[in-house]
């Protein structure tokens, strides 16, 4: 392999009708991208020709050879700049049209972007009603445990007011005196030490 073996070629490489890999290999070739390459170091003088598939050879001869006038670049590049402005604006999240004419690929675009902020739009009112609605049954929720554990207290206290209550009529029956304000468990005692004699 000679020391210059470097074919420069401007990419993209499928736009070429021939295989350039077996075209590289066969003349012992190492392809670059012309498009890419900060030097022409090492370049090669015997490469192969190529040929521009013919489908993508129309718009390659229409700019090659001057086929945009003023008019159409100034177009171009007033749409190029109403696209900036728009995609800069939807990063920045906060979606601006531009004056003017935009341009068909510019327009669609804008089309295309308030359609997703409105999707989103409607996404976060979406989230944010079920977020809400979360809240309100935790709230529910809570208040339910509340009155559960309420409603749980009051039983126990009722089931032994109504054990103190038995037990006092039990000590009344065989006329012993208690403290009005005496525990369960100290009637109970009584009425155990009642019981054994």
């Amino acid at each position: 392999m000679s020391k210059n073996n470097i074919w420069y070629l401007a990419g993209p490489f499928h736009q070429y009708q021939e295989d350039i890999k077996a075209l590289a290999k066969e003349h012992g070739l190492v392809i670059v991208d012309a498009n890419s390459a900060l030097s022409r170091k090492g370049e090669a003088k015997d490469v192969p020709e190529v040929t521009i598939r013919p489908e993508l050879l129309a718009s390659v001869v229409a700019v090659e050879a001057g086929g945009l006038n003023q008019e159409d670049l100034d177009r171009l590049t007033a749409e190029l700049a109403s696209i900036g402005v728009i995609v800069s604006s939807f990063a920045a999240l906060r979606l601006e049209r531009p004056e003017g004419d935009l341009g068909e690929t510019a327009g669609h675009l804008f089309q295309v972007l308030e359609a997703v902020n409105a999707g989103i739009a409607s996404l976060q009112r979406e989230r944010d009603g079920e977020a809400e609605r979360a809240n309100l049954l935790q709230k529910q929720l809570d208040d339910l445990l509340a009155q559960a554990a309420k409603r749980e207290l009051e039983t126990e206290e009722s089931r032994e007011a109504k054990e103190v209550a038995e037990l006092k009529a039990k000590l009344d029956a065989a006329n012993v005196t208690y403290r009005a304000n005496a525990s369960k468990e100290s009637l109970q005692k009584q009425l155990a030490e009642l019981n054994q004699q």
